[in-house]
């Protein structure tokens, strides 16, 4: 009889299995042939412990510790560009983030490409780090397996049932008996949750796209920061020589495992030509993930609140890799009775038993 059954491979499963692992025997089923297949895996990670709502934001702030001493974080910055349609916009995300002004000529410093004709304002904050994702995905697996937990790939989930002595879950090829279930299946854990005979709580699966493009020829874009536009209808970061720029969208999809959409491509790509002084004229690829968000855009952690042994741990959205290491604490306190890191607001506002 396994203690925690973690159904799902990402980094809030594999975060969970760490945390859990040592209260009991763990095992995590992830459903692909890899870890960290979906959403974890087509992250452009930033740790800024500023973005989010106030729940989210206590979340990153105990998680820095843990980001830390892990060695995941390098300096990156980040960056917000306004024009004189969005002030309003900027204004509101300026004040959230807690960042500091910037002339455009000292924007255009660390951001050459930046056009002074378009962006009238500009904020920063240089604490903002790049989170290094499959390190990160790989510390808490680590971490699980050294405390004994089993990790299986390829194991679909195709049945759940309440047993007497707590749940049987079935797969491609077994069954396991368990005597808790962690649900942290991204896009699909409303899916899981009916399986398992669960009231589902309304969690939403969001399309994000992404195109890779060329860097502008002769620039080292190694030291740009991440660039937000205000209302976050674009951004863009630098990755391994080269530019991620994305739409921001928030498409309702299905479940599955998601592609980008050339013509909402072509849309972000059109908006971060406007504030800047290059044209792209190609791709390098492009792909897209799931961002999953509840009801109120807020991370579900604990146990259900009509059974106990079937415990969320969902809703990560866009914050999940900067917060999972305080949100899989937090797991496991609840789980063991102690008493959470973060404040008891805090804690009533990521509870499942908000929704009840």
């Amino acid at each position: 009889m396994i203690d925690f059954l973690v159904i799902g491979g990402g980094i809030a499963g594999l975060s969970a299995a760490a945390r859990l692992s040592e209260l009991g025997s763990v095992t995590v089923l992830e459903s692909e042939s890899a870890l960290a297949y979906h959403a974890s895996g087509r992250s452009a990670a930033l740790f800024e412990r500023n973005y989010g709502k106030p729940s989210t934001i206590a979340l990153n702030e105990a998680s820095y510790g843990f980001h830390k001493d892990a060695e995941v974080l390098s300096p990156r910055g980040i960056m917000l560009v306004g024009n004189d349609r969005n002030t309003a916009e900027f204004n509101t995300d300026f004040v959230q983030m807690k960042l500091n002004r910037l002339t455009i000529s000292e924007a255009q410093e660390r951001l050459p490409i930046l056009d002074p004709d378009v962006v009238t304002q500009v904020g920063y904050d240089d604490r903002a780090q790049d989170i290094d994702t499959d390190r990160l995905n790989q510390t808490f697996a680590k971490l699980a397996r050294k405390n004994g937990a089993i990790i299986q790939t390829k194991s679909a989930v195709t049945n759940i049932k309440r047993t007497d002595f707590g749940w049987a879950v079935t797969t491609v090829s077994n069954t396991y008996e368990a005597k808790n279930i962690v649900n942290a299946t991204g896009g699909w854990v409303d899916v899981i949750a009916k399986m398992a005979g669960i009231m589902p709580l309304g969690f939403t699966p969001l399309r994000r796209s992404m195109a890779r493009i060329p860097a502008p020829e002769g620039m080292n874009v190694s030291t740009w920061p991440m660039v937000f536009a205000a209302g976050e209808t674009w951004y863009s970061k630098p990755d391994a020589g080269a530019l991620i720029v994305s739409p921001a969208d928030e498409d309702l999809v299905t479940p599955h495992d998601t592609y980008a959409d050339d013509m909402v491509l072509a849309v972000g790509i059109a908006r971060f030509e406007e504030n800047v002084t290059m044209s792209v004229t190609r791709l390098l690829s492009s792909w897209a993930g799931m961002r999953t968000f509840s009801p109120d855009r807020t991370l579900v952690l604990g146990p259900d609140s009509n059974d106990t042994s079937f415990i969320w741990c969902a809703g990560q959205g866009g914050y999940g890799m900067q917060s999972a290491p305080a949100a899989s604490q937090l797991l496991a306190d609840l789980v063991a009775n102690r008493t959470p890191a973060i404040s008891a607001d805090a804690v009533a506002a990521l509870s499942p038993a908000r929704f009840s």
